[in-house]
Parts: structure tokens; sequence; C-alpha cells
């Protein structure tokens, strides 16, 4: 009996043990690496360079992809909790910091400045900026041809208050664009490839004015929850986009179905507009710390915005 007692003892200490032990773990340590990771959930938007690895079907068996017609759009989305990691411009990380929403910038690309453009109709015979003083200048408000109009407005000796800005998203803007209901529209690719028909004139596009750098935005929760999904996703975004610059005919006929446009737009938008990704830096988060007090001088935004603090290199190694 004394025999029996001692192992009886010896069980219910070794249970009490492992209770305890499980009880000790917490989100953080079952985030460690190797252990299992929820799947990463992406958001998109139409021909961004994600669009790709979608098209491709590149990803991690379980990842998850949420379409989003812009950038603004997308942050909603994280602010929701809804997408773990997605790609904007760069006006749309800056208005949802304004807005208090929790993000980092883990990656960006090379610059992009063609894809964006000024749109008008060759029959009303504008051929500078300055000649839609008093017109309808339609435009996505917080996305980034945003920052473009910035530009422009600055580089011809010109403040907001002397055009009459539409704040349209693309799906309202390209109807009112070809019926004249504005004047002008800027817009970025696709929707500028697509827009380009016959009396089409482009007024004047991003070079010397703007980078239109693509940025990789994620979830704070996701970068501990799932650090290593994040990790794998990025590694294969890499090699998909690096691909996709090296192949354009390939690439083309693979995104034309995806993004449901004509291969024609599709090679001229891609020609402008696929770049290599890049690493986060001072640099970077300095270039985006620009924008965002260009914003608030302009009261675009209500606050001062620390966008440099937003920037975290600890993927940078992998997109170097």
């Amino acid at each position: 009996m004394r025999r029996l007692t001692a192992v009886l003892a010896g069980a219910l200490l070794l249970s009490a043990s492992l209770v305890a032990g499980c009880a000790d773990k917490t989100p953080e340590s079952a985030a460690a690496p190797g252990a299992a990771e929820e799947p990463l959930r992406v958001g998109y938007q139409r021909f961004g360079g994600l669009s790709l690895v979608k098209a491709r079907k590149a990803e991690a068996p379980g990842t998850t992809w949420s379409l989003f017609e812009s950038g603004p759009a997308l942050t909603e989305g994280l602010k929701a909790g809804a997408i773990d990691i997605g790609q904007v411009g760069e006006a749309p990380p800056i208005f949802a910091a304004a807005g208090k929403i929790d993000f980092r910038i883990i990656g960006t690309s090379q610059p992009v400045p063609k894809g964006e453009a000024v749109l008008v109709k060759a029959n009303k015979g504008y051929t500078t900026f300055k000649d839609l003083r008093g017109k309808k200048v339609a435009l996505n408000k917080g996305s980034n041809v945003n920052w473009l109009l910035v530009r422009l407005l600055e580089a011809n000796g010109m403040t907001i208050k002397d055009i009459d800005v539409q704040y349209l998203k693309p799906a309202d803007a390209r109807p009112a664009f070809d019926n004249d209901q504005v004047d002008a529209w800027i817009i970025w690719d696709p929707y500028f490839a697509l827009a380009e028909q016959p009396g089409v004139k482009v007024l004047v596009d991003a070079t010397g004015l703007a980078n239109n750098r693509e940025y990789l935005l994620v979830s704070p929760q996701a970068l501990k929850s799932k650090p290593g999904k994040i990790r794998e996703f990025l590694k294969t975004y890499r090699q998909v986009t690096d691909w996709g610059v090296a192949n354009p005919d390939e690439r083309v006929k693979i995104l034309a179905p995806e993004l449901g446009i004509p291969e024609d737009a599709a090679r001229r938008a891609l020609a402008r507009s696929a770049q290599p990704l890049a690493a986060v830096t001072p640099e970077i988060g300095a270039e985006l710390q620009q924008i965002s007090d260009g914003f608030t001088d302009l009261q675009l935004i209500p606050v001062k915005v620390d966008i440099k603090a937003r920037v975290d290199e600890q993927f940078s190694d992998l997109l170097r």
C-alpha cells in the first residue's frame, strides 16, 4: 500500500506540472519560432504587385485574399482587423496614420512615376496643368494621386483653391471623365491604361514630381503572431516580382485575365508600372515624412503625423 500510495502521489505531481506548463503558455509563446501560426490574410488592389503573386498561386497554402478598390479602402480593412498585410501607394499610409489606424511599413518598391498621370480630352486644348485653373479635376481622396496633385500645384504656382477638386473613386470618376462631367482625371494604373482611348491625352505624369512607390503595410498584431508567415510571404513576393520583371510577356498573359482587362491595356500599364521591390530605410522614412508634412501644411490631414516612426526594417534583408 505504501508503494502504491507513492506511485499515485508521483503521478499527481506529474499531472499538476503538466497543467501548470500549459497554463504558462501565452499568445507570444505560441508564436515562437517553430510554433504553428494562423494563415496570412492579404489585402490587395487591382494591378498592384501582389496581384501577380495571387495570379500565379505562389503563396503558402491557406493564405486568404481580399480585393480593395483603393489604398484608403485597404487601410480600413487593416483597421477592422480583416487583413494582416496589404499594399498601397504613397498617400494612404499617411491618411491612415492621421486617422489613428495602427500599422507598420515593412517594404516598398522602386519608384513608379510613370504609373500615374493627369488625363484630359484632346479636343479641350489643354497643354499644361495651369490650363486647368478653375476646372473640375477628379481624383480619389487619400490615394497616391493625392500627393501628385499637391506636387503639381506646387510646381505650377497654384493652390488647391485654383481648381475645383472632385473627390471620386475610380468607378465613379471614369464615367464622369468619359461624359465630360469633369475636365481632368488624376489616376493610376491600370485605370490609367484602361482610360487611354482615342481622344484621351496624357497631360502630365509624375516624372520629376512624385516617386509613386508601393508600400507594404502590416498590422502590429500580425507582426507578433505571424512573423514566420510574413517572412515566407515576403520571400515569395520577391521571387515572383523578380520573375515578372524578367518575363514581361508571360507576366501580361497571366495578369490580364486575373485583372479582367485586355492584354494591350495590361501591357501598357505593366511596361511603365511594374518595378522591383525595395527595402525600407531611413531615407524612405524621410521621403514619406516629407509627403506627410506637405499634407499637414495644406490642411489635408488634421494633425502632424510621425510617419517615419512607422517604418519597420526587420524584413529588409529579404528585399534588398
